[in-house]
């Protein structure tokens, strides 16, 4: 059992020691001249316009959630397709089954104008 996640739990320690290490090597070796021009705010090449604490409306928040729902349904769909043939009738079944209810999902926030963009 132990030897079955041992190179899962060795990948994990390694590459948390090596993210730690260059981590403490960058804020300690790293030079830090900080000038004026690098203490400015920085957007997207541009600089920032509005206050800093300016609330974002619902629809920001409702979209990403929807961005989200759809990226994770994507992923389960991924694994079905590749067992696709062995899995058989039952899993054609359930995946269109599972497709089903994001489609609903989908027309149901369509129908709600949750995917329509305006200030």
């Amino acid at each position: 059992m132990i030897a079955t996640y041992a190179p899962i739990f060795l990948i994990l320690v390694l590459s948390s020691l090596i993210a730690g290490a260059f981590f403490t090597g960058a804020s300690f070796l790293g030079t830090k001249k900080p000038t004026h021009e690098k203490m400015l705010p920085f957007e997207c090449g541009s600089e920032s316009t509005g206050g800093r604490h300016v609330k974002l409306s619902v629809k920001f928040y409702l979209t990403a959630i929807l961005f989200v729902v759809f990226d994770v349904e994507a992923v389960f769909v991924y694994p079905w397709a590749v067992q696709f043939r062995s899995l058989g009738w039952l899993g054609l079944g359930s995946m269109f089954g599972f497709l089903a209810v994001v489609v609903v999902a989908l027309i149901y926030v369509w129908k709600k104008g949750a995917l329509e963009w305006e200030s």
